[in-house]
């Protein structure tokens, strides 16, 4: 992974980079920190911006989700937000830098 600074208020975080032309799957592990907090996921849910969402699956505590397409130059993003059986929630983002490869 990379740094790169992609907000207008200068937040640098960790991003992937994608081709435009990939369509590739990304995976949400969350098997960490349920297992820390004894717990499973009830339901989730994927949204994108800058890519197009091909299909996700769930299995166990990992969240796939297959993306295709982006803007070279451009910074996209996929969130996987959870809500676990004993009514947590929380939320991962992965950042794709898309660029031509």
């Amino acid at each position: 992974m990379t740094t790169e600074t992609f907000s207008q208020i200068g937040i640098k975080r960790p991003n992937i980079p994608k081709d435009a032309d990939a369509v590739l799957d990304y995976i949400f592990d969350w098997t960490e920190w349920l297992d820390y907090v004894t717990d499973t996921i009830a339901s989730y849910a994927i949204e994108v911006d800058g890519v197009v969402l091909d299909s996700h699956s769930q299995n166990g505590k990992l969240i796939t989700v297959w993306v295709s397409g982006g803007t070279a130059g451009e910074t996209a993003s996929v969130t996987c937000q959870i809500t676990t059986a004993s009514s947590r929630i929380d939320e991962r983002t992965i950042y794709l830098l898309v660029q031509e490869r």
